[in-house]
């Protein structure tokens, strides 16, 4: 079972922290069997909501058709907010490439595992290593910037650390088999520190590419409200230092980008819709294939189960209180009658 929460997992705690804290300071402080019993409920829906935000899943059983080779393939993709910025192929985001780039790449490396990792306040393993090309597809086929309001400033060297250990449980498991990593980014880093060095990577890895999105020109960044539809409020994020605010502007960092290939050991790619992401893949072989067939399946939700009591319950609360409303206007008619 794994978590997919609607709220940034840090939110989300601090939320159920004080809302369950509330609650049980007033079941302490509660008179009577009744309010106690009342808080008690409440603190069975703050926990039944947090469960339900949480979002927990069961992956899918089935695996799509796949073919495995010898080759172990990572991608690492920055989805901080300047990922949104316009200025890839004209006025597209340039999160747009690294989706089409993505796709290009595990189609020419058919055959191999695939992994992704997704990097903004946090570093995320979205998909484990799987030879389900439906499962790579579909996942990088999703992906959405950070929530423009929760943005804190980027750090390119986020992933860092999961990748040490995603990269270093995978070396010891199966020390002989090639691995590459393709790092897509735009080299940006808004916090004041100095990013960290990505070297202690390089022993894990064969080969891969840094691969560059964004001009020095620059581009506007579209906001990201959390809701990937066509109803979501269509806005550019504002640099406030400006009096008055205007479009902020997200422009390409290659010095960072050639030093963090340079510390990999790859190469860096400057990319542009013009040009080939097949430059990236030199000298890569997948190996020999070996082909199983299957049938893709689907992740089950589990909020639904939670929701069914949270549901009683509320119900039960509303009309508890409804109860009580009724019996405090009842002596108010009376005198009124009087």
């Amino acid at each position: 079972m794994i978590l997919q929460p609607v709220l940034p997992a840090a939110l989300l705690v601090l939320l159920a922290v004080v809302l369950l804290a509330f609650a049980i300071w007033q079941l302490v402080v509660a008179r009577g069997r009744t309010a106690k019993l009342s808080w008690g409920l409440r603190i069975v829906l703050v926990l039944l909501l947090v469960v339900i935000a949480a979002r927990p899943v069961i992956p899918a059983t089935h695996s799509g058709p796949s073919a495995s080779g010898g080759l172990e393939v990572y991608f690492v993709v920055d989805t901080t907010s300047s990922v949104s910025a316009e200025d890839w192929n004209g006025d597209s985001t340039r999160l747009s490439g690294i989706k089409d780039d993505i796709a290009s790449i595990a189609d020419t490396l058919a055959g191999a595992q695939f992994s992704l990792v997704t990097f903004d306040a946090a570093a995320v393993q979205r998909v484990p290593l799987t030879t389900d090309a439906t499962a790579i597809a579909g996942a990088a086929s999703v992906i959405t910037p950070e929530v423009s309001y929760y943005s804190r400033g980027s750090t390119i060297d986020e992933p860092v650390q999961l990748l040490e250990r995603i990269l270093g449980e995978a070396s010891d498991e199966s020390p002989g088999q090639d691995r590459v990593l393709f790092y897509f980014g735009d080299g940006e880093q808004t916090t004041d520190a100095a990013p960290g060095s990505f070297e202690s990577l390089a022993p894990f890895i064969n080969g891969g590419a840094v691969l560059g999105y964004g001009t020095t020109q620059g581009g506007p960044m579209l906001e990201f409200d959390g809701y990937a539809d066509d109803d979501s409020e269509f806005a550019y994020i504002q640099d406030y230092s400006q009096s008055p605010p205007v479009e902020a502007i997200s422009r390409i960092d290659e010095a960072a980008l050639g030093t963090i290939a340079s510390q990999l050991g790859v190469e860096y790619l400057h990319r542009t819709a013009e040009t080939r992401v097949d430059d990236a893949l030199a000298g890569i072989d997948v190996g020999e294939l070996t082909v199983a067939d299957g049938e893709p399946g689907s992740p089950i939700e589990l909020y639904w189960i939670f929701a069914i009591p949270f549901g009683l319950i509320a119900l039960f609360e509303a009309a508890r209180i409804a109860a009580a409303v009724i019996e405090l206007r009842q002596p108010r008619r009376k005198r009124a009658s009087s």
